[in-house]
């Protein structure tokens, strides 16, 4: 591939306050697309669109699957903690789809915090819905708005490890969930120090890799120069 490979982020839809507007809006986090742009991707934004996975698949190179709101509980036939934040159905809809697709057609995905959750979801895991119950919040979600700091032990022989170029690592972390029941298709290849699955890859995919931190808050753009990379590989010459 001579040109730069196109990277869809999925993004939110929040209520948004900017200049003279208060409404509904499609957003997402300036550093997804900047950690992408400087891991010499294309950034494009991919709003949830209902029953789109394979079109908007056609006209990228790779995804991330991007952090936000939680799961709906009954996507793994669960009942609602009360904790659990409200559901965002059009997104559930629109992210699970396209994993899936993703997985069909062989495009590199990259699912950061609600993204990692998505992949253990849609191949038939399920989820801790309140993490603090069993570990505490320190690490993982300190306050709100705030990221927790926490180490990470990543498996020598697996992606993570190729593209971070390192087996420990210093994360910023901000959920309240966790995997519970990792899908089967799934391999964990990292760890916090409290057991907490922190990383996880599709063993029979060629790259999809999900981490429960935050990488693009970490100026060092290497997890995202992997997926770019597997992305700039899948194509053909």
């Amino acid at each position: 591939m001579t040109r730069r490979p196109v990277i869809g982020i999925t993004a939110y839809v929040e209520p948004a306050t900017w200049v003279v507007w208060d409404t509904e809006a499609t957003v997402l986090h300036q550093r997804y697309v900047d950690r992408v742009t400087e891991a010499g991707g294309i950034p494009v934004v991919l709003p949830p669109v209902a029953g789109a996975a394979d079109e908007l698949l056609d006209r990228v190179d790779g995804v991330v699957l991007a952090g936000g709101a939680d799961i709906d509980p009954a996507r793994y036939e669960a009942e609602a903690d009360p904790r659990t934040s409200a559901a965002r159905t059009t997104r559930d809809d629109a992210e699970l789809a396209l994993f899936a697709a993703a997985l069909r057609r062989g495009t590199p995905v990259l699912g950061i915090c609600r993204g990692m959750q998505v992949m253990d979801v849609a191949l038939g895991g399920t989820l801790r819905q309140h993490l603090p119950d069993q570990v505490g919040h320190d690490g993982h979600q300190p306050a709100p708005g705030e990221f927790g700091r926490h180490p990470v032990r990543v498996e020598p022989d697996s992606r993570l490890a190729r593209a971070l170029g390192r087996t420990e690592v210093e994360v910023h972390s901000y959920h309240h969930q966790s995997l519970d029941r990792v899908a089967d298709r799934l391999v964990e290849v990292a760890w916090a120090p409290d057991g907490t699955v922190e990383a996880v890859e599709v063993a029979d995919a060629a790259w999809a890799v999900g981490v429960l931190w935050h990488p693009e808050v970490d100026p060092d753009p290497a997890l995202f120069a992997g997926l770019v990379d597997a992305a700039r590989a899948a194509e053909p010459a």
